[in-house]
């Protein structure tokens, strides 16, 4: 990367990760603190922790959308200043329902669509997926952090003080868009990027893919469900205090990434990736049973997330990874915000199931149906099949040409190395699937920059 580009780069993933992180911090203490507000159920402290999902993805692709209009940081600016007023919101209120309506107004508040396509804007072809991974790596250092510093920090300020700080962690956002994050020179869609809606049916039809998003959806459902029940747990069966409950966390995240390590070489260097794949659900399902059974000790309790975060850090690793092999070439982009919000709508589903099954069931029941709904995904990941080892390339054709889609298609399959070629002629886009072990790059620029 030139010093533009990691610029871009380290300040679009700070801005995305510290809303992450406001969002996420609410997640390990809720179901202790929402308790004391006016009108709480278990029903409705679930809807609380999930509400910003819902919000998050009915809006994401028109925030994307509306960033191609007025440009990228007005809408980044936008979204932060929704998601500050929703923990304002959230941060006065008494009552529960107050709490669900910030947190549906900080989910509102969509601007992954236009940060990704901001950082597309600023970075070459060649830099932009390494970007793309930093910035979406921003996102689980921004999960595992929540855990650890959000029951301190409610422990201090407690529940309000904490959307307090939510406030602003996105007033911070807002100062690094403005003074830090470089400013495109123009704006581009690009098709591997964001969101094409004329590609949305034949994303929706291709089942490898349909696997996919079966599966982000019921892997947050179950993370977003555990935490309805969770925290309380660690308190009344573990005999833990809330503000220590970081002490669970802490271990149990980084021994579960370390062990993590291993299998990702073994997916991505030995070609296992659907072996892995397969085991990683297998752990989900086993581990969320075996805490429905047994969630009486802290060593049980401790154990058995060890595993589920043990697979649930794989899968969120191998899943967008998966996306990105299986997704036809210019099809990335749509893929890639269908995943997101079923991602989104997972969170959303999690919270309020699990608020409901807790509230009319028990705790163990939410644990019980997330180990069946995973054990349903683990069939339905049996058919998918071993994904290519192809890279996605984006090539900017450089002259205009009277020659047709098909003809440059032709020329681009007739490359050692290029397995899938989409060509939008009046975008002068080129959009490949390739081998690299086998490509001729020098044939390829060639091409790239011939004008007939």
């Amino acid at each position: 990367m030139n010093s533009s580009e990691a610029r871009a780069t380290w300040s679009l993933a700070s801005l995305f990760g510290l809303r992450m992180l406001g969002l996420f911090m609410i997640l390990p203490v809720f179901a202790i603190y929402g308790e004391q507000l006016a009108g709480s159920t278990p029903q409705l402290i679930g809807l609380a922790i999930g509400a910003y999902g819902l919000t998050q993805a009915l809006l994401q692709v028109p925030f994307g959308l509306l960033s191609d209009r007025i440009g990228r940081k007005p809408v980044i600016i936008l979204g932060l200043i929704v998601f500050c007023v929703g923990s304002v919101v959230a941060a006065q209120s008494e009552s529960i329902y107050g709490v669900i309506i910030g947190r549906a107004l900080q989910g509102a508040g969509a601007i992954a669509s236009a940060v990704m396509a901001l950082l597309a804007d600023l970075t070459r072809d060649d830099q932009r997926a390494k970007a793309m991974a930093l910035v979406g790596a921003s996102i689980g250092l921004s999960f595992s952090l929540a855990l650890i510093i959000g029951p301190v920090i409610a422990g201090i300020v407690h529940l309000q003080g904490l959307f307090w700080v939510t406030a602003l962690l996105a007033v911070g956002g807002i100062a690094v868009t403005v003074w830090v994050v470089p400013d495109p020179d123009s704006r581009r869609v690009f098709r591997d990027t964001r969101p094409v809606m004329d590609n949305l049916v034949d994303v929706l039809k291709n089942p490898d893919l349909l696997r996919l998003d079966l599966g982000i959806f019921l892997l947050h459902m179950v993370l977003t469900a555990s935490f309805v029940v969770l925290p309380s747990w660690l308190v009344g069966q573990a005999n833990i205090e809330s503000t220590h409950h970081w002490l669970v966390y802490l271990p149990v995240l980084f021994g579960s990434f370390i062990l993590m390590l291993p299998l990702m070489i073994m997916a991505e260097k030995a070609g296992k990736v659907k072996q892995v794949f397969l085991f990683a659900i297998a752990l989900l399902v086993v581990s969320l049973l075996a805490i429905s059974l047994w969630h009486h000790s802290l060593v049980s309790i401790l154990l058995g997330l060890f595993v589920f975060f043990w697979g649930f850090n794989l899968l969120e690793a191998l899943l967008p990874s998966l996306v990105s092999k299986l997704a036809a070439p210019g099809y990335k982009g749509t893929s890639m915000g269908v995943y997101s919000t079923c991602q989104f709508l997972g969170a959303f589903v999690g919270g309020a199931g699990g608020g409901w099954l807790l509230g009319n069931f028990d705790g163990a029941a939410v644990y019980m149906v997330g180990s069946g709904l995973i054990a349903v995904w683990f069939l339905f990941a049996l058919g998918m099949r071993q994904p290519p080892n192809l890279h996605s390339l984006t090539l900017q054709l450089s002259h205009a040409s009277d020659l047709d889609t098909h003809v440059w298609v032709k020329r681009f399959m007739a490359i050692a190395g290029v397995e899938e070629a989409v060509v939008i002629v009046e975008d002068k886009m080129a959009y490949l699937k390739v081998d690299k072990s086998r490509l001729d790059q020098e044939q390829l620029l060639q091409l790239s920059q011939a004008s007939v």
